[in-house]
């Protein structure tokens, strides 16, 4: 689906759709703080934050990096859910300086008060919420809500996370809260995008088997998502609770089987999806495992940080900035290298975990390759978000039969 820039708008192309700014500014986030971690890490970088270096990384990548690409996203479906026009212009702008404002200061925060930092940086999600749910309820799109709801769980978590780092030193608690609300987030929409993109492709160019229909089944996924989820926030080392987040990793298996990802080996762009929701289920697999000491907690949660939300953003960023732009929906050379990039990050991060007698050559990879997955991004889709090869590209519109989100 081509989202045109409407007539009426005059303004810097960039902050013509929320895509454009949110998409690019997230991923080059993402690089850098990849860049600073791997030296900060090493003992090499000493970070001017009031968090701990490691509780620094992890609030950048969960509450910096992806709500950046959850808003772009938000923000270019939301008028297509509701016929509405999109934010732009100045007020995209305003929201656009609050994220930017709020990576600074959660970086600088060891330079001010604590709680500074905690309403400059939590205020973004709250705006974001707050936008969400009027052009919502305005549109009376009202099955879209649950989306936004689990947005505003995610800035509380972001709240939490402030406040108890500030008391216990560490956020423990508020950063499995943010986990958790990231991968109800991608179990929620990629349910519906995943199957949806398949079949409509499919229907197109491989007629056969096509993905099953959003159902009961995934009503039942999604509630012993939620309920094993809750289990492992509040006691993460409980046997039982370790029998849930299995039992939930093994019908997020069967949810993407159903979904005939099989039959998309031609379509790059419909193949990272299922690559990167196949990163679910392997997180709730490792965690379950954790649960009762069989491996590292940090293996689950690398699956679903950087395996399921590295890739599925990335799959969703490369798909939309393509289809809201002109361009032909399918898969090049340089996107090729961000998907490789990206998927050569998750494996040898969790293996890093796995294998640790060779954890430092392959943190090593993981942060390179993940550091070449983005910035390959910004350096290929970069022109296309900023409006540099609009023109150009309208004219190849027809090819885009596909709807981008």
């Amino acid at each position: 689906m081509h989202m045109a820039i409407p007539r009426s708008y005059q303004g810097w192309t960039v902050l013509a759709n929320g895509f454009r700014p949110f998409f690019l500014l997230g991923a080059v986030q993402a690089a850098l703080s990849i860049l600073i971690w791997l030296p900060a890490f090493q003992g090499e970088l000493t970070l001017s934050s009031a968090f701990t270096p490691r509780d620094w990384h992890v609030h950048e990548m969960l509450y910096g990096y992806l709500p950046a690409i959850v808003t772009g996203f938000l923000f270019t479906a939301i008028p297509n859910w509701t016929g509405r026009l999109p934010i732009r212009g100045a007020p995209l702008l305003a929201l656009v300086t609050v994220w930017m404002t709020g990576r600074v200061t959660v970086t600088l925060s060891a330079l001010g008060p604590w709680w500074a930092a905690l309403l400059i940086d939590a205020s973004f999600l709250l705006l974001v919420v707050l936008a969400a749910a009027r052009e919502i309820t305005v549109g009376r799109n009202w099955r879209n809500l649950p989306v936004v709801a689990i947005v505003a769980v995610l800035c509380g978590g972001n709240v939490a996370f402030h406040i108890e780092a500030h008391l216990r030193g560490t956020a423990d608690h508020a950063i499995r809260v943010g986990v958790a609300v990231i991968v109800l987030l991608l179990a929620l929409i990629g349910g519906r995008i995943i199957p949806s993109f398949t079949r409509n492709w499919l229907v197109k160019h491989n007629p056969g088997r096509l993905p099953t229909p959003f159902g009961r089944f995934d009503v039942a996924v999604l509630l012993v998502s939620v309920l094993s989820l809750l289990g492992w926030i509040v006691v993460p080392d409980n046997a039982v609770a370790g029998l849930a987040l299995a039992a939930a990793g093994l019908i997020h298996a069967v949810r993407l089987a159903r979904w005939a990802g099989d039959r998309t080996l031609r379509e790059r762009l419909l193949v990272i999806l299922h690559v990167g929701y196949a990163f679910v289920p392997l997180g709730f697999l490792l965690t379950a495992a954790a649960s009762v000491g069989w491996v590292l907690p940090s293996a689950g949660l690398h699956a679903w940080m950087v395996g399921a939300a590295g890739i599925m953003t990335l799959a969703v960023m490369t798909r939309a900035t393509l289809g809201h732009t002109g361009q032909v929906l399918t898969a090049s050379a340089a996107t090729h290298v961000v998907y490789l990039g990206i998927i050569v990050a998750a494996v040898t991060r969790i293996c890093a975990v796995l294998v640790p007698d060779h954890a430092g050559a392959l943190l090593h990879v993981a942060a390179i390759a993940w550091i070449i997955a983005f910035s390959g991004f910004v350096l290929a889709f970069g022109p296309l978000l900023l409006g540099l090869k609009l023109r150009a590209l309208a004219t190849r519109s027809a090819g885009s039969a596909q709807p981008a989100l």
